[in-house]
């Protein structure tokens, strides 16, 4: 089988690996022209540690993850009144005892299939022909391909679901808010620990990182949808001007952020396609399924996306029938992956001082009787799916509480 995958971050080297292990010739297309180092942090936690396990990348990733203890809601002054640790929830909390950097992940799993694959930056595809037996593709840079599969890893702002499903606005749900992401110098004072501190309708966040940097997010609610395709220097304008006056670390943040190499910005959006497949072309992780930072699985869902997907295409006779196994497998675990937190925006980012105090009071009681519970059952997805073991090459995923071949729980 020759498989095209569209995206290099997380989801498409994932199932570039998998799909190895089943005898699949890959090519991932990026249209990046070199990998993209850093990014925010993401976490692994429930189904997904079992796969990085069987995948062979848990001590490279252990190499690279974050020292994040916790994380606490500060004042003005930098003092804290809100905090959780992230022992908290057996690991699995708000901060999760696997933390690393969107980029080190991404290249941990490049480097675990870069021998095996074809990776071809700067490039991406501009157009689709399907027939019953393959698919033709057209690159922007004149090339051409036949695939029995292609497949859309690209993001929330996927180029293969807009050219083989619709526009994006079919599909993409703007939740009210923007972020900003960008590298700055470590403070000196995180002591391991991510600091939050909200303004009304503005929410200021500093994660500590590796090698003496730390990672900034800024954000602003934001009704209109209208900002998402700015230039740099506009979106650095706006964000100054909608975060300029906010105390805390919030001056000395932004006065970093014009210089700073990776400086991101988007809408905090969810992504809802319902169906993930259409004939010989699929989606997975945050092209067809995103829940947004706000719901915090997005890294959990595309490592186990990747896993389902190429363990059905592996497994089926036909790639319509393993595409509608795979929808079927991850249904129930996607719906759940993008329920957003009690509170939603509104939790992350108050639109008043008083809803901040509030906010503040019930972080301190969340690991007490009764928040406890209702904690639990948001941080508890992560596992809520059990595995088929596809019996991929030599992997095996460790812990296996099904036997091989058992459908998944739904």
């Amino acid at each position: 089988m020759r498989v095209l995958i569209s995206g290099s971050s997380i989801a498409g080297p994932a199932c570039a690996f998998w799909l190895h292990q089943a005898g699949a010739e890959v090519t991932v297309v990026e249209k990046a022209r070199a990998p993209r180092p850093g990014g925010h942090a993401v976490d692994v936690r429930g189904v997904a540690r079992r796969i990085v396990e069987a995948m062979g990348v848990r001590e490279a990733i252990r190499a690279r993850q974050v020292d994040e203890r916790g994380i606490a809601l500060v004042d003005r002054n930098n003092r804290p009144f809100g905090k959780l640790p992230a022992t908290a929830f057996g690991g699995e909390g708000m901060i999760a005892e696997i933390e690393i950097a969107r980029g080190d992940l991404a290249e941990v799993l490049r480097e675990a299939t870069e021998d095996v694959t074809d990776y071809r930056y700067g490039d991406r595809i501009t157009a689709l022909a399907q027939d019953p037996t393959g698919v033709d593709v057209t690159f922007a840079s004149g090339t051409t391909g036949r695939y029995d599969v292609v497949l859309g890893a690209d993001g929330v702002h996927s180029g293969v679901r807009a050219l083989a499903f619709g526009p994006e606005t079919d599909y993409v749900r703007h939740l009210g808010a923007y972020s900003a992401y960008f590298t700055v110098a470590d403070p000196g004072d995180l002591d391991h620990w991510a600091l939050m501190y909200n303004e009304p309708g503005r929410v200021a966040l500093l994660r500590p990182e590796r090698g003496g940097t730390a990672k900034a997010g800024l954000s602003f609610r934001e009704s209109s949808p209208g900002f998402a395709r700015l230039t740099r220097d506009e979106e650095l304008r706006l964000v100054a001007e909608r975060m300029a006056g906010a105390g805390w670390k919030v001056p000395g943040l932004l006065a970093q952020m014009p210089d700073a190499p990776d400086f991101f910005f988007d809408a905090i959006s969810q992504v809802r396609v319902p169906r993930w497949w259409r004939g010989r072309v699929a989606l997975v992780g945050d092209a067809g399924y995103c829940g947004s930072p706000l719901a915090g699985l997005g890294t959990s869902l595309s490592l186990t996306g990747a896993y389902v997907l190429a363990g059905e295409l592996a497994t089926r006779p036909d790639p319509e029938s393993a595409f509608a196994a795979y929808q079927d497998v991850m249904a129930d675990y996607v719906a759940s992956g993008l329920e957003l937190p009690p509170g939603g925006m509104s939790g992350f980012a108050p639109n008043s001082r008083l809803m901040i105090r509030a906010r503040g009071l019930s972080f301190g009681m969340i690991s007490r009787w009764p928040m406890r519970q209702l904690a639990a059952k948001q941080f508890g997805k992560a596992d809520a799916i059990t595995l088929k073991d596809y019996a991929l090459g030599a992997t095996r995923l460790p812990d296996q509480a099904v036997t091989p071949g058992t459908p998944a729980r739904r």
